[in-house]
C-alpha cells in the first residue's frame, strides 16, 4: 500500500488510474446501491481512492476508511468543518462513526 503524503494531489499520482472505470457503485450489507461516484470531472479523485481501498481492502470499512482520510490529505480538515462539502469523505466519517460498512463494486466502460 502506498505511504500517504500530506498533499491529496502528490497522493493521487500515486493511485493507479481509473481511465477504465465507468463509475463505483457502494452497496450496503443487503446489496443494494445507495451511492455511485460518476467517472467525470469533479469526481476522479475520490473515484481513484475508492478504487484503491477495493482493490487494498476489499469493501470500505472502518480501517479502509480511516486510511483513506489520510489519502484524501488536506481535504479531510475541510470536510470536518464543511460538512456536506465532500460528500465521499463525510460517507468515510460516517463509517469511522459507526455506520455500516458498504461494498465497493467497480463498473468498467
Amino acid at each position: 500500500m502506498i505511504q500517504p503524503t500530506a498533499s491529496f494531489k502528490d497522493n493521487l499520482q500515486l493511485l493507479p488510474s481509473v481511465e477504465g472505470l465507468a463509475r463505483i457503485d457502494l452497496t450496503d450489507p443487503a446489496g443494494a446501491i445507495v451511492a455511485t461516484i460518476e467517472n467525470q470531472p469533479g469526481k476522479q479523485g475520490s473515484l481513484a481512492v475508492y478504487q484503491y481501498l477495493q482493490q487494498s481492502f476489499g469493501m470500505l470499512d472502518k480501517q479502509a476508511a480511516t486510511y483513506a482520510l489520510d489519502l484524501f490529505a488536506e481535504h479531510t480538515a475541510d470536510a470536518k468543518t464543511r460538512p456536506g462539502a465532500h460528500p465521499n469523505i463525510d460517507r468515510l466519517l460516517d463509517i469511522i462513526g459507526g455506520a455500516a460498512p458498504l461494498g465497493i463494486e467497480l463498473v468498467a466502460r
